[in-house]
């Protein structure tokens, strides 16, 4: 592959990812070599290279493919000189806008593209509330949900619409890593009154991953007294995390209860139904980049009900799906899916089983199995074995009347209570909530 080739590659992931994207992470990127199917890149620092292969490798590897080259992988490598050099001085970048002050976002993650469902509807009515401006009831938002749930394509379609309403705002928008690099730098050339001047002086900040400052003392500290000055003057802050603030390890427990203070929405796992809705979409768009090709009924019906661990890994396998028919000049037939997508399907095979998942909520709720399982009434037993029904139907292909012989011989009407009752209070108990996403994540590592 020559250089002219990887510049047409370049330009069409600087649409695809974003300017900011593109300029972080992208940018210092210099091809070295395709060879065997691998494609090796230079990379000034050891973390560009991790970062790019989580984030972008999908889409760099889909990118070269169609530019005819076949490339089954992605090496990063830091070439002796740069990493002595990156010993020295670090040459990450961070997220910066024409003025250093305004938001740099991703084009295709706004409102218009961010496909409601149940689980989210919460979280994208509170986003909306949020992104119309003026005061409101609550500061900070708090974000929080599995990879690939759609907490930064909430974050970013909330400073899209903030800056369409009121383009006279300041807002920034950056990840956590990205405001610690910035608080390092401004440490290192002695700019820390610059620094806090840009961060004090927003009208929205919004960082993305907030986890990662746990456990970095001088970040946090920083990132304690930035949030209490803009809430003092009555600033928004709308944040994003893996998890719930209360759950996320070595971060301080100060900065644990600013963030509680506001309004901490949960992000749920998608349902079949919103799988589907995000493909319909996702369809629509590739529909205008492959017009010629033909996808068969049940195919998107299948990848819904396949692949329901992280909108991420759907979204990536769809986008294979249309770049490898393109290629070959296939219809995308069910087929053809299975085996273009056959380490996908195997990964997202883990299965679990009803006596798995009682042991799991025993042990998170303090139980006995036998308690859980056998007659008694009590509500510290019944609740816990609500939940349990209400996981092995979710998350195991039993049915119902299998499901209740497996807890002490009980009728398949007395699972559907229990399924039912479990999905009312997830509507109004937050602890509830919390607990299952805690549960899910357990079974499916």
């Amino acid at each position: 592959m020559t250089n002219d080739v990887w510049a047409e590659v370049l330009s069409t992931l600087k649409g695809a990812l974003g300017k900011s994207n593109y300029s972080n992470w992208i940018e210092p990127l210099e091809f070295a070599q395709l060879e065997d199917g691998v494609a090796t890149f230079h990379v000034p620092t050891n973390f560009i290279g991790n970062y790019v292969s989580q984030n972008f490798g999908d889409q760099i590897l889909y990118q070269l493919n169609k530019s005819g080259h076949e490339a089954r992988r992605l090496s990063f490598r830091v070439p002796s000189k740069a990493r002595k050099t990156a010993q020295v001085k670090p040459t990450v970048k961070v997220t910066k806008s024409d003025d250093d002050k305004g938001a740099q976002l991703d084009s295709r993650f706004t409102f218009d593209t961010f496909v409601v469902g149940k689980p989210n509807e919460l979280a994208h009515a509170a986003a909306r509330r949020v992104a119309e401006g003026g005061p409101v009831s609550f500061n900070p938002l708090f974000l929080y949900g599995g990879v690939g749930l759609g907490k930064t394509h909430l974050m970013h379609a909330i400073a899209h619409e903030l800056k369409l309403r009121s383009p006279e705002l300041n807002v920034l928008y950056l990840s956590a890593e990205q405001f610690m690099y910035r608080f390092i730098t401004a440490l290192r050339e002695r700019k820390m009154m610059d620094f806090k001047q840009l961060f004090r002086s927003v009208d929205v900040l919004m960082v993305d991953d907030v986890q990662f400052i746990a456990g970095k003392d001088s970040t946090q500290e920083e990132f304690f007294h930035t949030f209490n000055t803009l809430v003092d003057g009555q600033k928004q802050i709308i944040i994003s995390a893996d998890r719930a603030p209360g759950e996320i390890k070595d971060l301080e427990e100060r900065i644990k209860s600013r963030l509680q203070c506001g309004l901490v929405v949960d992000l749920h796992p998608t349902d079949y139904e919103l799988r589907l809705g995000i493909l319909q979409s996702k369809v629509e768009v590739y529909a205008a980049q492959y017009p010629e090709l033909v996808i068969a009924d049940g195919v998107l019906e299948f990848l819904a009900h396949r692949i329901s661990t992280n909108v991420r890994v759907l979204e990536g396998a769809l986008t294979r799906l249309f770049a490898f028919a393109s290629l070959v000049g296939r219809e995308i037939t069910l087929e053809l899916t299975q085996d273009c997508l056959s380490d996908v399907l195997k990964a997202s095979d883990r299965k679990v089983t009803v006596e798995e998942i009682q042991r799991k909520v025993s042990e998170h709720y303090n139980i006995r199995l036998s308690d859980m399982i056998g007659p008694k009434r009590l509500r510290t037993y019944a609740r816990p074995r609500q939940i349990a029904m209400y996981l092995a139907k979710q998350m195991t292909s039993r049915s119902l009347p299998e499901i209740g012989r497996r807890f002490g011989g009980r009728d398949h009407t007395t699972v559907m209570h229990g399924v039912k009752r479990i999905e009312e209070l997830m509507a109004k108990d937050s602890q509830i909530s919390d607990d299952l996403e805690l549960l899910r994540r357990a079974l499916q590592e």
